[in-house]
């Protein structure tokens, strides 16, 4: 009923520790039922979903993430996961605020990683995006919401920092005509 955006996982498909013993064969379809992953806890599933994510953007089967930004591309699929499960999660309670924070942080947190792995190494990101089938975007520039209120605001400071250059212009003014006074009378004395 709700799509996954992860390779579904099979309702059918057993736990990792059930999945390669001989006796799974005769087993009555209940209880593979009861061992397979749609019973699983939501742990469980997590896992599976994160292994999924990692053996993807793994170049090699005996790779471990070793090298830096392969490193880096395994914890973005962690987070990637994470977050998708954070997304079917709020899709069945759109009212949960406290997860909706949480995957907002790991959207960010993800943001941050992939705009640093785009920089270091493009080839190693667009490969991690194209994998996890992610759509990265650049955050945005800060831009302020113009409101009547902030304009009226800094109308009013321009008003106020003009008036105060005039104030100085004047005390200068007065300065140097004071300078000049003295030193004409300087010049007399001499």
């Amino acid at each position: 009923d709700i799509p996954s955006h992860l390779d579904d996982l099979p309702p059918t498909m057993l736990k990792k520790e059930y999945a390669n013993l001989p006796i799974m064969n005769s087993v009555d379809d209940v209880v593979k039922r009861v061992l397979s992953l749609e019973m699983a806890s939501q742990k469980e599933k997590m896992k599976v979903k994160k292994q999924q994510l990692v053996e993807k953007v793994r170049r090699s089967p005996s790779d471990n993430g070793s090298f830096e930004l392969l490193s880096l591309s395994f914890a973005v699929a962690i987070l990637t996961a994470r977050i998708r499960t954070l997304e079917e999660h709020l899709q069945r309670h759109p009212k949960d605020k406290r997860n909706r924070r949480f995957m907002l942080m790991d959207r960010d947190r993800r943001r941050k990683m992939l705009g640093y792995l785009r920089r270091v190494n493009y080839g190693t990101f667009e490969n991690t995006c194209r994998q996890l089938g992610i759509q990265y975007s650049p955050p945005q520039p800060y831009a302020r919401r113009v409101t009547k209120r902030w304009l009226v605001k800094k109308a009013l400071c321009i008003k106020v920092f003009q008036e105060k250059q005039k104030l100085k212009a004047a005390v200068r003014l007065k300065q140097r005509e004071r300078q000049a006074r003295a030193r004409a009378a300087r010049e007399q004395q001499e």
